[in-house]
């Protein structure tokens, strides 16, 4: 599950935690928010940040063998 949180502390300073999103496509989904915040202090990649996305397929063969009569 894709989570956004956001920790915003009395002095303006606003904490946005990224969670569910595998590699960099996390700040495809918060540019536009950072956007309206304003200016972005620090990054901190989290170990989802440095992960990939494997995906595994099977290949099943469902053409019958050919007989040999």
């Amino acid at each position: 599950m894709e989570t956004l949180e956001f920790i915003i502390y009395p002095d303006g300073r606003v904490q946005e935690k990224v969670t569910g999103i595998i590699g960099a496509s996390c700040g495809e989904v918060t540019a536009a928010i950072e956007a309206q915040l304003g200016r972005v202090l620090n990054h901190q990649p989290t170990s989802e940040f440095f992960a990939t996305n494997t995906q595994q397929s099977t290949v099943v063969n469902t053409q019958p063998a050919l007989s040999e009569w």
